[in-house]
C-alpha cells in the first residue's frame, strides 16, 4: 500500500489509496488503520492518509546512506559554504538514483529533486557520473529504456548518451546543461569506496545563464576526493 504515494500523489483518500493498491475497500481501511497505529501513514483532519514521519526514522537508518551522509556531510557542508547554491549527494539503485543528502542555498536555482527522492539517471549530473561508471550491462540496460526528455535539452539518443558517457570517464566530472530544468546547470563528480569503486555522486547545481562549469569542477571534484578518502580503508583497519 505503501507505493501508493508518489510524489505527484503524496496524500490518498481512503477510495485512491484501495484502487492504487488493488485491494478492497475494507482491506485497505484494516491496512491502512495498521500503519497509522505504527506511524507508518498519518491521517489528516481532512480524511487523507500521507505518508508518517516513522517511515522517515527507519529509511535515515539504511546502511548505505546512513554512513555515506556521516562521512559526507563536512565535505558538503564546505562545498556549500564556499559557492552557497545547492549541494546534493546521491547513490545508484538498480536504474535509478536516489538522492541520499542535499543542501539547498535561499538564493539557490530552484531544483526538483529531495532527500529520498529517485530521478532517471540519464539527465542529472549525479545520474550521468553514476550511469558512466556503472556494470556495462546496467548502462544498456538504462539506455535501452525509455529516456524521457525533461526539457528540448534533454540527450535521449542512446549513441549521444555513449559519447558522453565516455567523456564523463575521461574527464573526471559530468555537466548536465539544462537537462533537467532549462535554467539549471549541475556539475557532478564520482565517489569511490574502499574498492575504489564509484558508490555514490556529488554535485552542485547553480543558475545555468551564469554558470561556468570548467571553474565548479574543480570544487565538486575536490569535495569527492575528500569524501573517498575517508571512505578508503585506514592503515591498520578502523
Amino acid at each position: 500500500m505503501l507505493e501508493a504515494f508518489t510524489p505527484a500523489t503524496p496524500d490518498l483518500s481512503l477510495s485512491e489509496l484501495a484502487r492504487r493498491a488493488g485491494v478492497s475497500l475494507p482491506t485497505a481501511h484494516r491496512r491502512a488503520a495498521e500503519l497509522v497505529a505504527w506511524g507508518a501513514l498519518e491521517r489528516g483532519a481532512d480524511g487523507r492518509y500521507r505518508i508518517g514521519l516513522r517511515l522517515w526514522e527507519v529509511a535515515a537508518l539504511a546502511p548505505r546512506g546512513l554512513g555515506l551522509r556521516d562521512v559526507a556531510m563536512p565535505f558538503l557542508e564546505d562545498l556549500y559554504e564556499v559557492t552557497h547554491e545547492n549541494v546534493q549527494l546521491a547513490v545508484r539503485e538498480g536504474l535509478e538514483l536516489v538522492f541520499v543528502e542535499r543542501i539547498a542555498g535561499r538564493h539557490a536555482v530552484p531544483v526538483l529533486t529531495r532527500v529520498g527522492g529517485r530521478f532517471a539517471l540519464h539527465a542529472t549530473g549525479v545520474g550521468l557520473v553514476l550511469l558512466a561508471h556503472a556494470p556495462v550491462e546496467v548502462q544498456e540496460q538504462a539506455l535501452a529504456a525509455p529516456l524521457h526528455a525533461y526539457t528540448p535539452k534533454t540527450i535521449t539518443d542512446p549513441d549521444r548518451l555513449r559519447e558522453l558517457l565516455a567523456a564523463v570517464r575521461r574527464n573526471g566530472y559530468a555537466v548536465s546543461d539544462g537537462q533537467v530544468t532549462l535554467d539549471a546547470l549541475s556539475v557532478a563528480a564520482p565517489i569511490r569506496g574502499a574498492d575504489a569503486a564509484v558508490v555514490a555522486a556529488v554535485s552542485l547545481v547553480v543558475r545555468a545563464d551564469t554558470a561556468e562549469p570548467i571553474a565548479l569542477a574543480p570544487l565538486v571534484q575536490a569535495a569527492a576526493r575528500g569524501i573517498s578518502r575517508m571512505l578508503a580503508p585506514r592503515p591498520g583497519g578502523w
